[in-house]
């Protein structure tokens, strides 16, 4: 890290050294949280709000951990799980990261298809292969240009998604009893339940997880304890707050969207569906906004998933892979799934669902590395943070046994 300009005070520095989170925070507003959300709002109006709320607050310890783990060590959490794991269990892993990461990308692909379907007429499997090349574009800025520049683009994308997904509440505001009611937690039936566990997998997610590492260690590379450690620390913690601030009130203010206008509303369980029905409800600059923000969202997040995808495999298989490379390999599943006409909006719902069941895999390695002293040194997790990540991962795997029971039943 660069010694500070003379004159040039820490607090100063910190706005310079924001960006990482933000890339990661994408993750948190991809199509997949769209159709989760709308679908949560619309059928069951404020009953889930509780559930993005909780999410939220999780995603921000959980980022931060990942951040940290990245600044301390100089490695991504991958390459960390890479490093210790035998031959046999480090590509066990690998296998369930990549099922992870392909429902991911599948979710992000047919999301911008959805959105150029909305806006153009464009048919989905030709709309999908237009997202794929344009993320290729937005990949190719991080190697020519490098991270900052990569990290601005990804930041003015996530501009347009917060204005095109929240523009809608100026025009049907929610009704403030209904958002009390929804902050209290309770379910209505195993369908809710299902849903709720789709908005957890869409909004701590694992691919995030892993990426948020690698995104700090490639800005900053390792930080020796110090000083400069502080700042750092300090300035991830402003980064990861503000970020998830920001995607949780885009998540947040989805489903309350949904609640306010669509609930009751016929076909509002696909995302076509749901935006005619805010065109017909709101008009139709809300509902073109809507369908832009929706494009941002899948070009942004698709990106944001092939940079985790070659995290994952640079770590855990040892190998580096072009980004570009992987952005091709991760796309065909997505094109494919929309040649063979299934169904989009429920293709994103199920994907998140994929998607909760990997949260785990990323979670206990990374609560347990934060609390290790040889790894972490002095910035290891205390034990009352420790205690209260077990927590959250305790509840995270109790969501996804239930999910799983009520799959099988």
């Amino acid at each position: 890290m660069r010694t500070p300009a003379p004159g040039v005070t820490a607090a100063a520095r910190v706005p310079v050294l924001l960006g990482p989170a933000f890339v990661a925070a994408i993750a948190y507003v991809d199509p997949g949280n769209v159709a989760a959300n709308l679908t949560a709002g619309a059928r069951y109006g404020y009953l889930l709000l509780w559930v993005l709320v909780a999410a939220n607050v999780m995603a921000v310890l959980v980022q931060y951990q990942s951040a940290k783990l990245g600044l301390v060590t100089g490695e991504s959490l991958p390459g960390v799980l890479g490093r210790r794991l035998r031959r046999g269990p480090r590509l066990a892993f690998w296998a369930q990261a990549e099922v992870v990461a392909a429902a991911t990308d599948v979710a992000e692909v047919v999301g911008g298809a959805i959105a150029l379907h909305l806006l153009f007429g464009v048919p989905l499997p030709l709309g999908g292969l237009i997202v794929g090349v344009a993320s290729m574009v937005l990949l190719a800025t991080q190697d020519r240009y490098g991270q900052r520049r990569f990290e601005g683009v990804v930041v003015a994308l996530l501009a347009v998604i917060t204005v095109g997904f929240l523009v809608g509440l100026l025009v049907s505001p929610p009704d403030a009893g209904g958002v009390l009611g929804g902050l209290v937690p309770r379910f209505a039936g195993a369908d809710s339940v299902l849903l709720a566990a789709s908005m957890l997998g869409a909004t701590v997610m694992p691919h995030a997880i892993y990426v948020h590492s690698a995104l700090v260690r490639d800005r900053h590379g390792r930080s020796p304890e110090g000083s400069g450690r502080r700042l750092l620390l300090r300035a991830t913690r402003w980064d990861v707050g503000v970020a998830l601030v920001v995607a949780g009130a885009v998540n947040i203010g989805l489903l309350l969207l949904a609640a306010a206008g669509l609930q009751g509303t016929e076909g509002t369980d696909t995302i076509e569906g749901a935006h005619g029905a805010i065109v017909a409800a709101l008009g139709p600059a809300v509902g073109l906004a809507f369908a832009i923000g929706l494009l941002a969202s899948g070009l942004a997040s698709t990106s944001v998933g092939a940079y985790a995808g070659a995290t994952i495999m640079e770590g855990l298989l040892r190998r580096r892979f072009p980004l570009l490379l992987r952005r091709v390999v991760t796309l065909v599943p997505a094109i494919v799934l929309l040649a063979l006409g299934a169904d989009p909006t429920w293709t994103l719902v199920l994907s998140q669902v994929v998607l909760s069941f990997g949260i785990p895999f990323a979670l206990v390695p990374l609560v347990r590395f934060g609390r290790d002293a040889e790894l972490m040194g002095a910035d290891r997790n205390g034990p009352w943070l420790h205690a209260v990540l077990c927590v959250v991962v305790g509840l995270v795997v109790v969501l996804n046994v239930a999910l799983l029971v009520l799959l099988v039943a």
